[in-house]
């Protein structure tokens, strides 16, 4: 699953591109509060055995995925606070439990991934960076993709009210993000709705703690794009298969974190790609660059956070688990980290 933070880029990308940003922008008044679809996951287990089970026993292996909330400790500093977000306005999801709530309100600092998530601060990062999103060599997206391919492309370039022929110069990684968004979830945000991350954020501030970003917006983009052309066009090819499923992708995603099964994301989505009849290898660069590079850059910005004592990190839920998890690393670091809930 392409990095679900990274949604509310390609959102405002496109609200902008169809109408400039303006404070009179009138937003629909309701949006559901939770979107539904089937567990794929579930859905696999009758239907494919053998691949569920291995999905299982490749979660089975991953380390510390099965908790969102971490605290930790090390002897003369205040203690602080681990917590594994997902980017959705899902009720299921932003209805944080009592815990995260008292850890969350007792917090001096909150660090994010990006301190600023507002539709504003998005665009002002991607006007900065344009030849991330768009080819600007005369590479085009149709020539890399069957004509079949392409055009499911351009039904989801003309479902966000952009013209379709503007498919033809975007980046893969870009279509691959826009594939994680259903027509329901386009429908929260376009409402107003907060993903979780968000509320993390607008909490944060009305509690009175210091809000502080771990990466920039800038930084994130240039990191999807850095993605190898061949491997985003593979990714993008495996996402395309299953186009039509984005609502049950996401109710996927959903009872993954509410269950604490956030080990089995990515042994998932290698099984879907599989399935699709891709190479899995093609998610290594992606799984180096995206996750493993920044888990330490993210140790690192955290650390003097942390050593200041109660802080709260929250970062992708993806961040946490495996021998390359910020779990891992801040034990490394000498810190104490244990499951909270």
């Amino acid at each position: 699953m392409i990095r679900r933070r990274l949604i509310a880029f390609a959102v405002t990308l496109f609200a902008a591109s169809a109408a400039p940003l303006a404070a009179e922008t009138v937003k629909p008044a309701t949006a559901p509060e939770q979107c539904g679809g089937r567990n794929m996951i579930e859905e696999m287990r009758v239907t494919d055995p053998p691949r569920y089970q291995r999905v299982i026993d490749g979660a089975a292996k991953i380390e510390n995925g099965g908790a969102l909330l971490w605290k930790i400790e090390k002897d003369g500093i205040a203690p602080s606070y681990l917590f594994g977000t997902i980017h959705m306005a899902d009720a299921r999801v932003t209805a944080l439990n009592a815990i995260t709530t008292h850890a969350l309100s007792k917090a001096k600092t909150v660090a994010l991934e990006i301190a600023n998530m507002s539709d504003q601060g998005m665009m002002a990062a991607m006007t900065k960076v344009p030849d991330l999103l768009a080819y600007t060599d005369g590479t085009t997206l149709k020539a890399q993709l069957s004509e079949a391919e392409f055009a499911k492309v351009q039904q989801l370039i003309t479902k966000t009210g952009m013209p379709g022929d503007a498919a033809i110069v975007l980046r893969p990684w870009l279509i691959s993000t826009l594939l994680a968004i259903s027509d329901c979830h386009r429908a929260q945000m376009e409402a107003g709705k907060k993903a979780l991350d968000e509320q993390v954020e607008s909490t944060a501030k009305a509690n009175g703690a210091t809000v502080v970003g771990l990466e920039t917006a800038e930084s994130q983009l240039a990191a999807m794009a850095s993605i190898p052309n061949d491997a985003q066009i593979k990714i993008l090819k495996a996402g395309l298969v299953y186009a039509d499923r984005t609502d049950d992708m996401i109710e996927t995603l959903v009872q993954m974190y509410l269950k604490r099964n956030i080990a089995a994301t990515m042994p998932f989505q290698l099984a879907l790609a599989e399935k699709a009849g891709v190479d899995p290898s093609i998610y290594d660069d992606f799984i180096r660059i995206l996750i493993t590079d920044r888990n330490r850059k993210m140790r690192d910005a955290a650390q003097p956070l942390l050593e200041k004592g109660n802080a709260f990190v929250a970062v992708g839920s993806l961040h946490l688990p495996g021998h390359t998890g910020l779990v891992t690393l801040l034990r490394e670091a000498g810190y104490k980290v244990t499951p909270a809930e």
